[in-house]
């Protein structure tokens, strides 16, 4: 008996040390208290680790979101929240690691957008981070200067009163500073200047989060009929959009 027990406590002990080393689930929550599970890769019998399962979610703005996204509104702002679709979606993070981001955009793509983001996420293109722009109180400087990937912000064109893409949840930005924009005679954000005139032809090497000609992060875009700002002839290398061809203006209305 006493073999027994103490076979017992030194089994338990060893089952203990293994579950410390494949690594719990940990849940993200979001605005209405639910969660999505990321489980950590785990390592296999051969020491290769498993990768990570990408996560989707796509939500109509409830009255749990509508403040979450009302910073960036500004008077006259061409789309109501309900033609909009808050987005979680999981992401590789500039440390390699998975992580959970939120995004807004039209409904009008928003399967379309996940699919984008499925597509870096299996290819582990990396992004800082992804959080809504209404966390910089819908200032784009701010947003671009925190290196965020962002979508609908209710803002117009910089310099101009014509509202932008993004305004209409149309256009994403993808990693602001390592991908900056050009188009203002000026480098946006600051921070972005020593990528402002990196070789970005397809097969150069680049820093991680560096768009490229030919790269999976044009590919996934150009896959779902969305345009690169890094073909004009001043460039907005962050910028993707629906093209003009394409894109059916949202009804204007009140923000309910």
């Amino acid at each position: 008996m006493v073999v027994a027990r103490v076979l017992s406590v030194l089994l338990a002990g060893v089952l203990a040390a293994c579950e410390s080393q494949v690594g719990s689930a940990v849940d993200v929550p979001d605005p209405a208290g639910r969660s999505m599970t990321e489980r950590p890769p785990t390592e296999n019998p051969h020491g290769v680790d498993e990768a990570p399962q990408f996560r989707a979610e796509i939500r109509e703005i409830g009255p749990e979101l509508r403040a979450r996204v009302q910073s960036g509104s500004r008077p006259g702002c061409p789309v109501r929240l309900a033609d909009l679709r808050y987005q979680r979606v999981t992401y590789i993070g500039f440390d390699a690691q998975p992580r959970i981001g939120e995004l807004v955009v039209h409904e009008q793509y928003a399967e379309a957008v996940v699919d984008v983001f499925r597509q870096l996420f299996r290819a582990r293109w990396p992004l800082r981070r992804m959080r809504l722009v209404d966390e910089y109180g819908g200032d784009d400087e701010r947003s671009m200067a925190a290196d965020n990937t962002s979508g609908y912000n209710s803002r117009p064109v910089a310099g101009t009163s014509s509202w932008s893409k993004h305004a209409y949840g149309a256009a994403i930005d993808i990693n602001p500073v390592e991908n900056p924009d050009l188009t203002s005679g000026s480098v946006r954000p600051v921070a972005g200047r020593p990528f402002a005139h990196v070789d970005r032809s397809p097969g150069a090497e680049v820093d991680r989060g560096v768009i490229r000609r030919g790269g999976v992060v044009v590919r996934s875009f150009t896959r779902i009929g969305w345009e690169w700002g890094g073909t004009w002839s001043t460039a907005d290398y962050q910028h993707f959009a629906a093209p003009d061809s394409t894109f059916r203006h949202a009804r204007s209305g009140p923000r309910t």
